[in-house]
């Protein structure tokens, strides 16, 4: 059986927050908390947008920028406690996937007093509606309920999310990407592809994710070459941001797989951005697929427009090479992907504790 779930009403196009005020305003309630990073969403324009529209229709804002790349646990519970304090309806994310995924864990801790552990195990009934406007075209959380926190007392990053964590509405403008670097723009295209390939690949793949997946990979290998042209224009951004829109759908059906599950670890001990430790793990990924003769891979390269080795240099020339790990690395990276369950069981393949030590220890 095929589900298909998506309860986010998505809303895309130029000057979508105020031409759309009253698709996403109203019913809301009257006090805003707006969770954002602590420049993206100023600097893209997206917060005095949604400033403007909330002033005009009588909602109280209230801003919490403290949301820093891989949110930590501590940030969120004193996100909620603001949110409980100001007495917040609703929350509005604004920014890349870090506030959006902060939004969501905001959204709940504001309603439920709850252990760190008791989140992550999804004991909770209610939360609050979120509005989630991406400022990055890479992580697709405005149409998924994940929502990925660094457990400080695990070292790593964990994720939870269900029903009650998809964004209520989504917001979508190129124009907010359009202040991006170089770097973050290659980077979140890149997690953006990683979503729909892994999603294409994955055990939970569906007959309509890989629908939407195969048009996702179809159009990233269009613009792949674009990437390293360091120019982007305001075509190629909106083509990017509809990229990672499929991503998002594709994931929230299927979710991701090993390649994500151990790219938490190149974020947390090397600083390497989500979107960058994905793309430098894919060239081993394809080999333990092709190791494992996943019979899904060459219809993904081939809709993509390359082979692995062709991808596989590309990826270098944007990204460089994978950090050379420190002595004792494996196995302690190895033991904390381990607490990736979910990426591990839905990876093609069977794979094991021995396949992900010899997936790390391939550079």
């Amino acid at each position: 059986m095929t589900d298909i779930f998506l309860p986010t009403k998505v809303l895309i196009e130029q000057d979508v927050i105020d031409k759309h005020k009253d698709d996403w305003v109203l019913g809301l309630g009257k006090t805003a908390l707006l969770v954002t990073g602590r420049h993206s969403a100023v600097l893209s324009g997206a917060q005095e947008a949604i400033l403007s529209v909330l002033e005009a229709q009588g909602v109280r804002a209230h801003i919490f920028n403290e949301v820093e790349n891989d949110p930590a646990y501590d940030t969120i519970e004193k996100a909620a406690r603001m949110a409980r304090e100001v007495k917040a309806d609703f929350i509005i994310g604004i920014g890349g996937g870090s506030p959006l995924d902060a939004a969501k864990a905001i959204a709940v801790l504001a309603v439920n007093d709850l252990s760190a552990d008791a989140l992550f195990r999804h004991e909770f009934e209610t939360a609050l509606p979120i509005v989630a406007v991406p400022t990055t075209a890479g992580t697709g959380s405005e149409v998924t309920p994940y929502s990925v926190i660094y457990r400080a007392d695990k070292g790593t990053k964990l994720s939870f999310g269900n029903a009650l964590t998809f964004p209520k509405v989504a917001l979508l403008d190129a124009k907010y990407t359009e202040t991006l670097s170089a770097n973050i723009t290659i980077h979140t295209a890149i997690d953006a592809f990683t979503h729909s390939f892994e999603g294409f690949l994955a055990n939970r793949a569906t007959a309509y994710s890989d629908m939407i997946a195969l048009e996702a990979i179809r159009r990233f290998g269009e613009v792949l070459g674009d990437l390293k042209t360091g120019e982007y224009s305001a075509e190629l951004r909106a083509k990017l941001l509809y990229i990672s829109l499929l991503g998002g759908i594709v994931i929230t059906h299927t979710g991701v797989t090993i390649v994500h599950g151990m790219g938490y670890a190149y974020t947390v001990h090397y600083d390497i951005p989500h979107g960058q430790a994905n793309g430098l793990l894919l060239d081993r990924y394809m080999t333990y697929l092709e190791e494992k003769e996943c019979p899904k891979l060459a219809t993904a390269l081939s809709t993509l427009g390359y082979d692995h080795e062709t991808l596989a240099n590309e990826l270098r020339t944007l990204l460089g090479p994978p950090p050379h790990l420190k002595v004792g690395q494996v196995s302690q990276f190895t033991t904390q992907t381990l607490l990736q369950k979910g990426s591990i069981q839905n990876t093609y393949g069977g794979l094991t504790e021995a396949d992900i030590k010899t997936l790390w220890e391939k550079e």
